[in-house]
């Protein structure tokens, strides 16, 4: 008996984690896929790796000659520099737009905001009728801890509910950074800052 006991258990323990990781799955990222978990399986599978904790914010020498308090997105490299006064610039990971969705220009930074509300645009809802139409801000709102929205476009620098996807190409246009460096980068810079985004 005490075997069959110990299967029964077992069972039962499974059948509790996937119910665990089907409740847990019901999150959106910021281009209306489902998040929560499953993202980096998902890269794995493909043969990507978890980025979480591997792209660390670091201080390096200024690409090319920008004025201090530039902001300058490459996403060929997927990072993203902060120029400094000193000849220097902070680095970080990001994510950008995947193939059809990548960008380059210059615009200003016209508005910041603390854990934003979502709103998708028109164009995602006609991709995705399934979304919702706001979500309010918080831990669970895939714009993250920050955002930073650039000119009167659709693209914003903010946070993610998804870490695991810096350094990839996942966005509809957008640049996605940890909470943690999204929030230090907010601090770092006013409305008004240039972002610079190269996309050769």
């Amino acid at each position: 008996m005490q075997p069959r006991f110990l299967t029964a258990v077992s069972l039962g323990l499974c059948v509790f984690c996937a119910g665990a990781v089907t409740a847990q799955a019901q999150m959106y990222d910021a281009d209306g896929r489902y998040s929560g978990g499953q993202a980096s399986r998902r890269y794995e599978l493909f043969g990507g790796t978890s980025y979480v904790g591997s792209i660390k914010r670091s201080t390096v020498s200024a690409p090319g000659n920008y004025a201090p308090g530039t902001i300058i997105v490459n996403t060929t490299e997927r990072r993203l520099y902060l120029i400094q006064d000193n000849g220097s610039a902070l680095k970080y990971g990001i994510g950008v737009g995947r193939d059809g969705f990548r960008w380059g220009g210059v615009h200003k930074i016209t508005a910041k905001k603390e854990w934003p509300e979502w709103t998708p645009p028109s164009q995602m809802i006609a991709r995705r009728p399934d979304l919702p139409r706001h979500m309010k801000g918080g831990i669970e709102n895939p714009l993250g801890a920050r955002a930073m929205y650039l000119g009167s476009t659709l693209y914003r620098i903010h946070g993610s509910n998804e870490p695991e996807t810096i350094g990839q190409a996942v966005s509809s246009g957008c640049f996605r950074m940890t909470n943690e460096d999204v929030s230090d980068l907010y601090g770092r810079v006013s409305v008004g800052t240039t972002v610079v985004v190269l996309n050769n």
